[in-house]
C-alpha cells in the first residue's frame, strides 16, 4: 500500500475533562540538551534549601535583625514584581507597552527571581494558556485524572514535578517576538550570571551595612535562599493550588479550572486572582473586584502616569460582564 492510499491515522479523541493525559509522548528517552536542562533546574530548585541546610547550623543561635528583614522584603519585591509585572503581564501578554529601558530592567528584576530564564517562562507560560488543564498543558493539576489520589499526584506535579520532566516548551512557536528582541536575548543569556547576583547582592549589603561577614551571611540567609525558596513556592502554588481550590466568579474556556485564591494575594502582588486572568488573559488587573489587593496593578499604573508604559489594557465593564458568571 503506498502512502497515497494508506488510510488516515485516527485522529486521538477528544479531551473529556476528567481522563488522564495522554502519555506516549513521554516514553522516548530525553535528549543530552534536555539532560543538561532538568539537571540546570534541579540545581536551580535545589540551590536555596541546601544554601538553608548549610546556613542555619552556621547561624544557629543568631537572632534575625531588622536589617535581614528589610533586606528580604525588599529583594522579594523588587523579584517578585519583576517576575508579575514583567515577565507576566508585560512580556508574556502584552498588557501594555513599557519603554525599552523598563522592559530590559524588569526583565532583569525577573531574572533575580531564579525562576529561570526569560525566554523559556515567557514560552512554558503561553503554552499553558494555550492547553490550560487539558493535554499540553506543561503544568496542569490534571494530568493525572480527577480522582482523589489522581488530583493529588497533578497537585506534586504542578507545583514542582513538571520542572524536572522531559516536556520542553517550543521557543520559536510560543515567543517568537522575545527570540527577535536583541535586548530581551541578552538578559536571557545573562540568566548564570543574574542568579549569582542575586545572592551575591545581600550577602554584599549586608556584610556593608552590618559591617561584618556575620551580617553578610544573615542576610544571604534571609534575603537571598529563604526569600527565592517562599517566591518559588508562591508561584508554584498559582500554579497549582489556583487550579483546584477558590473561587470561580468569571467564565472561562472550556476545561480550564483556574481559581481566584485570597490567601495568596498578597504574597502573590495580585497573581492568585487567577479566575478573572485566565478569563481576560491580557488584562493588566487581575483583582478586579472590591477588596481584591493587587499590587501589581498598582505599580503598572504608577508606571503609566510617570509614562513609562502605555497602552495599558485596563478591565473593561463590558467585557468583564459578558464573562461574569449570575450567582444562583
Amino acid at each position: 500500500m503506498t502512502s497515497a492510499t494508506r488510510p488516515p491515522a485516527p485522529s486521538p479523541p477528544e479531551y473529556d475533562g476528567t481522563s488522564p493525559f495522554p502519555t506516549a509522548e513521554a516514553g522516548a528517552p530525553p535528549t543530552p540538551g534536555r539532560r543538561i536542562y532538568v539537571t540546570i533546574t534541579g540545581i536551580i530548585v535545589v540551590a536555596p534549601f541546601v544554601g538553608l541546610a548549610v546556613a542555619i547550623p552556621l547561624l544557629w543561635g543568631s537572632v534575625v535583625g531588622p536589617l535581614d528583614l528589610v533586606l528580604l522584603a525588599v529583594f522579594y519585591a523588587v523579584s517578585g514584581l519583576g517576575v508579575t509585572v514583567g515577565f507576566h503581564r508585560g512580556l508574556t501578554h502584552g498588557s501594555y507597552t513599557a519603554a525599552p529601558a523598563l522592559r530590559i530592567a524588569l526583565a532583569v528584576a525577573g531574572s533575580l527571581s531564579f525562576q529561570g530564564d526569560v525566554i523559556d517562562w515567557v514560552a512554558t507560560h503561553r503554552r499553558h494558556h494555550a492547553f490550560t488543564d487539558r493535554p499540553g498543558d506543561p503544568h496542569s493539576p490534571y494530568r493525572y485524572g480527577t480522582g482523589l489520589r489522581a488530583q493529588l499526584r497533578g497537585l506534586v506535579h504542578s507545583h514542582i514535578g513538571w520542572l524536572f520532566g522531559d516536556d520542553p516548551t517550543s521557543h520559536q512557536r510560543y515567543a517568537p517576538d522575545l527570540l527577535a528582541d536583541p535586548g530581551i536575548r541578552a538578559v536571557d543569556r545573562a540568566f548564570p550570571v543574574l542568579c549569582a547576583v542575586t545572592l551575591a547582592l545581600p550577602f554584599a549589603l549586608g556584610w556593608a551595612i552590618g559591617g561584618s561577614w556575620v551580617t553578610g551571611l544573615t542576610a544571604l540567609l534571609w534575603a537571598g535562599f529563604i526569600r527565592i525558596a517562599l517566591l518559588h513556592h508562591v508561584t508554584w502554588s498559582v500554579n497549582s493550588l489556583c487550579h483546584v481550590i477558590g473561587e470561580r466568579p468569571f467564565r472561562t474556556r472550556r476545561h480550564d479550572r483556574a481559581t481566584n485564591l485570597w490567601p495568596l494575594a498578597l504574597l502573590s502582588f495580585g497573581e492568585s486572582w487567577h479566575n478573572l486572568h485566565h478569563a481576560d488573559p491580557t488584562c493588566a488587573r487581575h483583582g478586579v473586584d472590591r477588596g481584591q489587593l493587587d499590587v501589581s496593578a498598582a505599580l503598572i499604573r504608577l508606571f503609566e502616569r510617570a509614562g513609562w508604559v502605555w497602552n495599558v489594557r485596563w478591565p473593561d465593564p463590558a467585557r468583564l460582564a459578558a464573562r461574569r458568571i449570575e450567582a444562583g
